[in-house]
């Protein structure tokens, strides 16, 4: 049942993100390209043109897989360290080694959960969402444009970790906040090309009602 309920939830998600994206390709079409967002027109293909854009997906990436990997090798190294010194104590008060190894486990996944959880406010997050900020205003978007893009990518990256990890632990942490990054940078574009659009047609309907000529034909 929670397992159905789950994809239910997947399902859902992936509808109002094709929905969304939709929505935000006719907000585009709506005002155009200088108007639209910029740094959205960098698209995964361009990391293998041979260029700049192999470049920059290079060195963007291997920045975030850097921290990524910090954090996950701290975690790690806090649940080995808990472990060995829980082991130690156990055997001191003449545990068994049955019981040793329970008691050093549980002590040694309390430590990484606590790591974990402190480690979340890592640098490399905000490093990526900084990251894509700059990207955008770089490519001639606006501040909002970049405000909304570097938002998504720090949500995405945060949500897309602790999935990841909670499934497949260090290796799911990795993947999952990669792929979060990209996805919730992707998301707040197309939230700025929707308010973009929203507002452009709210413009047009009160220019519209201001034109006296318009109002004659009626």
């Amino acid at each position: 049942m929670d397992f159905q309920k789950k994809r239910v939830q997947f399902l859902a998600f992936v509808a109002a993100i094709i929905a969304l994206s939709i929505t935000a390709e006719k907000c585009r079409q709506l005002v155009g390209e200088k108007a639209s967002s910029q740094s959205g027109k960098f698209t995964f293909l361009n990391c293998f043109d041979m260029s700049s854009g192999t470049l920059a997906c290079s060195v963007k990436e291997s920045v975030k897989l850097y921290f990524y990997n910090i954090r996950a090798a701290h975690v790690e190294g806090a649940r080995h360290d808990a472990l060995q010194s829980a082991l130690v104590d156990a055997l001191k008060q003449g545990m068994s080694q049955s019981a040793s190894a329970k008691y050093a486990k549980k002590e040694g996944d309390k430590a990484a959960k606590l790591a974990s959880r402190k480690a979340r406010r890592i640098i490399g997050p905000i490093i990526s969402s900084g990251w894509d900020f700059f990207e955008a205003v770089y490519y001639g978007g606006t501040l909002t444009e970049g405000f909304l893009r570097g938002s998504g990518t720090l949500f995405g990256t945060y949500a897309g970790g602790f999935l990841g990890e909670q499934r497949l632990g260090r290796f799911g942490y990795l993947v999952g906040s990669h792929l979060g990054s990209w996805i919730g940078g992707r998301i707040g574009l197309m939230l700025y090309d929707v308010a973009n659009g929203v507002h452009f047609l709210l413009h047009s309907v009160q220019s519209l009602g201001s034109d006296p000529s318009s109002r004659n034909l009626g």
